[in-house]
């Protein structure tokens, strides 16, 4: 098992001024710890799940790119970019200006957008569900065709490409890994199995990972796409202390490393490959040598 770590908070003391240097640091930790990959979110206002919109929120690409230039060896994703809040076209020249000047280290995290509070804030559209899982489909068929270095003109209901050139392409080959966020049974695992390199779901307790596993499997059986190919990543909270129990302000109580491993090592038996990690005190130093003992012992589950 891998470990990877998301940053959906920047509210640090002395923020604005404060947040180039945390996350710089953060970044720089994560990587010496041993992490895989580390991920920002792909929204604009803070989410209701972690603060009032008012707090602080940086814009994702910008921000990956900001992390590729602290670090060398750390795969860098958005969990999850919104379909709806860029061009299909100019999407994937991004994602690959980010693999080709991070030494090929980008990661294409993609979902049918959420948040219609930032979206009517801003003045992005918002189209209906069943629309946006439209172009969610169209993107990846685009990204595809990109990647592959077809400039045959694209003709969906929602996007027209004339000449979706690439150039240059992705140094990751065949492109930069897709995952896709999100358990929904019908349409999410579904596009999963056909298009993309991962998915991500969030942390249901192992029994409920499972059943969206055995969803993805059937879906895998029924396009010819073998399961074991797809890589499988949860999302959860991890604090960590040396005694554990300290109550934290988000994400629970602190554990041990060794209730770490035990709850990630779960995760582990029922197939996860990758455990993404929302940490509350990504910003104290003192956490990333535990946080290096956990990737260490998950490293063979």
């Amino acid at each position: 098992m891998r470990i990877g770590q998301q940053v959906p908070y920047f509210s640090w003391p002395g923020a604005p001024e404060s947040i180039a240097p945390t996350l710089g640091r953060i970044a720089r930790d994560s990587e010496h710890a041993g992490l895989s990959s580390l991920w920002v979110m792909d929204h604009f206002f803070q989410i209701e799940m972690i603060g009032p919109p008012e707090l602080d929120m940086l814009e994702g690409y910008a921000t990956l790119a900001f992390l590729a230039g602290q670090t060398s060896r750390i795969s860098l994703g958005t969990l999850v970019t919104g379909v709806t809040y860029r061009h299909p076209g100019l999407l994937v020249k991004t994602v690959t200006t980010l693999d080709v000047l991070s030494g090929g280290r980008a990661l294409l995290g993609i979902g049918a957008a959420w948040n219609e509070q930032e979206h009517r804030g801003l003045g992005v559209p918002f189209p209906p569900m069943k629309e946006r899982f439209e172009r969610l489909e169209e993107t990846l068929q685009i990204a595809l065709q990109m990647w592959a270095g077809d400039e045959t003109a694209y003709a969906g209901r929602h996007y027209q490409l004339e000449r979706p050139l690439n150039v240059p392409q992705s140094i990751s080959r065949p492109h930069p890994p897709i995952m896709l966020g999100g358990s929904g049974e019908k349409k999410t695992l579904r596009m999963v199995a056909q298009y993309a390199d991962a998915c991500n779901i969030f942390d249901l307790g192992p029994e409920g990972v499972r059943a969206k596993y055995d969803v993805l499997a059937a879906h895998c059986e029924r396009l010819g796409r073998p399961y074991e190919d797809i890589t499988k990543t949860v999302i959860t909270q991890l604090s960590l202390s040396e005694r554990g129990g300290e109550e934290r302000e988000r994400g629970g109580p602190a554990m041990t490393v060794a209730q770490a491993v035990d709850k990630l090592g779960a995760l582990a038996e029922i197939g996860t490959d990758v455990a993404i990690v929302g940490m509350a005190d990504n910003n104290d130093p003192a956490v990333y040598p535990l946080l290096a003992e956990v990737v260490r012992q998950v490293e063979p589950l």
